[in-house]
């Protein structure tokens, strides 16, 4: 795995920082998924497996740092927006909601 989507499986935002910081392209694919992507997918695994409350830490970041919430790296394949979505994942759907509005 990648040294960037390791930090986000890990939820290890100092380090994402420390590699985005040094050049890791914001849309890395690793294992099929951008960085945004696993985020979505890896933050609800968290409060499944740990019962602590559902965050975005990681997502919101992302988000801040430049990710496209539409982007897929496969023409036609889901982006995190819709992995969300259909993950029934409302907490990254709620804010990349309002991160896309506001960017309108």
């Amino acid at each position: 795995m990648a040294r960037a989507h390791a930090a986000v499986e890990s939820e290890d935002l100092p380090r994402l920082r420390e590699l985005l910081d040094s050049g890791v392209d914001i849309e890395e694919v690793d294992g099929g998924l951008t960085l945004l992507q696993h985020a979505v997918d890896v933050e609800p695994d968290g409060h499944v497996q740990t019962g602590e409350p559902v965050h975005v830490d990681v997502t919101a970041y992302l988000l801040a740092r430049g990710a496209d919430p539409l982007k897929s790296h496969v023409d036609g394949g889901a982006s995190a927006l819709h992995m969300a979505r259909v993950g029934g994942r409302w907490l990254p759907v709620s804010l990349i909601g309002a991160f896309l509005e506001r960017r309108r």
